[in-house]
């Protein structure tokens, strides 16, 4: 990661990942391998049971948040769960740098950086920036 501060949106597709600063921000898109396959069977399917989620894709998307110093999570439905799951589960470091998981429909990236500026300055207000405090 470029930036220190990381913002995540991501639903079973793709992960619209953006890192930056005040000035500055840099996009990349990780999009699932299967990213036409349908989560849910339509009708006629025998077993009417949920496709398993794609694991590689949430490991794809937790390997381009490595080096982010804070990292939000965001989210239409389940895929920001998996996502901080996976993250937890396999990715230590970086379950440390996660600052939060929210659940947003479907942001502009504009609208994705705003959010997450906001939430990072909350926590930062939070936080003690001096050993000691």
């Amino acid at each position: 990661m470029k930036h220190f501060h990381c913002v995540v949106w991501i639903d079973h597709r793709e992960a619209h990942i953006v890192s930056f600063d005040e000035h500055d921000a840099d996009r990349q898109t990780v999009r699932a391998e299967h990213a036409d396959r349908r989560l849910h069977h339509k009708g006629g399917a025998q077993s009417g049971r949920r496709n398993p989620e794609d694991k590689a894709f949430y490991a794809e998307v937790a390997k381009a948040l490595a080096g982010a110093g804070a990292v939000l999570i965001t989210g239409p439905a389940d895929a920001k769960t998996h996502l901080k799951e996976e993250i937890d589960s396999h990715h230590p470091a970086l379950a440390k740098q996660v600052a939060g998981v929210e659940t947003v429909d479907h942001p502009s990236d504009g609208e994705l950086v705003a959010l997450a500026r906001r939430q990072f300055a909350a926590l930062d207000r939070m936080t003690p920036q001096r050993a000691g405090i």
